[in-house]
């Protein structure tokens, strides 16, 4: 028998019951032998059906064995492709919020057809058409009467956890999930939420008295005979965590970002004259994806997305993350991606050999990228060098939509009023010169009644 160990990808090497590996640019799973009975009992049992027409799980079609990985393969499916793959620690509050409720629409679904989820680990959570959905169709194994959730203590780190420091103490504690790969862990969720959660049944149940038993049994063997919960008893585990994560909320506002069209230098026929500039560019290069870097509440994504392009809405700033992905909600809009992003930091590829999570540079490139009133920020506020941002920007993308702001700028005034201008080498002229150097200028745009210039421009 081979092992999956070369082919499977970084984060789908540790499952027995199967793996993900790529071929020719498609995405496959193949599933083991080891998994036949419980992958059977999801076709079978109509789980399948109904997790796939409500939206819950990735739908897949079974392709020919001779794909297989290795001689112990049952099956082989092909799933519909991911057209951004995200991690929790890039997903704004909402977003987690979501991802944990339909982690648990899934787990009722599935105890309604006889089985259960093994694991409910974010990462096997993904965002599609705008809604989150489960992308391991190897997570079901039959439901065992009188055991009780296998998965509820990895549901508890992952998910309930970080919403409650989030939603109780400040919401940059999800980013706790990047160094926790397993979920942050419950003793530190324990010690670092106010006192007063401990008045709340479910907090106290299921982070404060789960992190103290943790803690109690962490090097005793547990005797499990004559321990059951009946069906009753596992029903009521999931409907208290889905009411618990329900009423965590976190309303975003006072920051910065969140408030930029309010506090703008931009008139309103500025900034149509600069949306419509944007439209014209993006229907140049045409675009099937784009990043929008510094996206703030999603302004200028729309256009991209409204002409057909899926399109990632990062930005630094948590409240407009939140304030963009529950306007996407409202509006039912489904090629828009609201991710939490510092592209001075971006996140590095981590996990096991480095190689679990992605990078974002390993997740690139993007046919366009926009860097609109971003540049400043880069150069000024963080520091770096021009010839830094056209190097980064290159492996980013095929095309570029990137707006120049001049240190004449009024933003850019507010910027240098409380340091030394040490910036000798921001300069239009500089600015062009060092692109130059990674891209083919295109196209460039005055925008009236500012003192900006958009640019378009292709990798060379």
């Amino acid at each position: 028998m081979t092992t999956p160990g070369n082919d499977a990808l970084g984060g789908s090497f540790r499952d027995p019951s199967g793996f993900v590996f790529t071929e020719k640019g498609n995405l496959y799973r193949q599933v083991n032998r080891l998994y036949k009975d419980d992958y059977d009992h999801l076709m079978r049992s109509g789980l399948y059906e109904d997790l796939t027409r409500s939206g819950l799980l990735v739908a897949h079609e079974q392709v020919g064995a001779e794909l297989a990985r290795s001689d112990d393969a049952y099956k082989v499916l092909k799933p519909e492709r991911i057209p951004f793959v995200s991690y929790p620690y890039e997903w704004c509050f909402s977003e987690l919020k979501d991802a944990a409720l339909a982690t648990l629409a899934v787990q009722k679904k599935a105890f309604e057809h006889g089985m259960s989820l093994k694991d409910s680990s974010g990462y096997n959570i993904q965002f599609l058409r705008a809604h989150p959905v489960l992308i391991d169709t190897l997570s079901f194994e039959r439901y065992r009467e009188g055991e009780p959730w296998v998965a509820y203590r990895q549901f508890c780190q992952h998910f309930l956890a970080p919403l409650a420091l989030m939603s109780r103490r400040d919401v940059r504690l999800g980013r706790l999930l990047q160094i926790h790969l397993d979920g942050i862990p419950l003793d530190l969720a324990s010690r670092l939420l106010p006192a007063r959660t401990r008045l709340k049944p479910s907090l106290l149940m299921h982070i404060h008295l789960h992190a103290r038993s943790q803690q109690r049994y962490a090097d005793k063997t547990v005797r499990t005979e004559g321990r059951k919960v009946g069906r009753l008893g596992f029903q009521g585990v999931i409907d208290s965590l889905e009411s618990a994560v329900k009423k965590l909320t976190w309303h975003p506002a006072g920051t910065e970002w969140a408030e930029y069209y309010d506090d703008t230098n931009y008139s309103a026929d500025a900034l149509d004259e600069k949306a419509r500039h944007l439209g014209e560019y993006l229907d140049r290069v045409n675009p099937k994806v784009v990043w929008d870097l510094g996206a703030n509440v999603g302004r200028f994504s729309r256009i991209a997305a409204g002409k057909g392009a899926f399109t990632v809405a990062f930005d630094i700033d948590p409240a407009a993350v939140e304030k963009n992905y529950l306007d996407c909600r409202k509006r039912g809009e489904t090629r828009i991606l609201p991710l939490i992003l510092d592209l001075t930091n971006p996140p590095p590829a981590i996990g096991w050999e480095n190689r679990e999570r992605l990078s974002l540079l390993e997740r690139a490139p993007a046919d366009t990228a926009l860097a609109l009133a971003l540049i400043h920020h880069l150069a000024i506020s963080n520091n770096l060098p021009l010839e830094r941002v056209a190097r980064l920007f290159a492996e980013i993308c095929t095309s570029l939509i990137i707006e120049f702001v001049p240190k004449s700028d009024s933003q850019v005034q507010r910027l240098l009023a409380t340091r030394e201008d040490i910036f000798t080498e921001y300069t239009q002229e500089k600015f062009e010169k060092t692109f130059a150097e990674h891209f083919t200028l295109d196209a460039s745009t005055h925008i009236s009644g500012t003192e900006r210039t958009l640019y378009l421009m292709r990798k060379r």
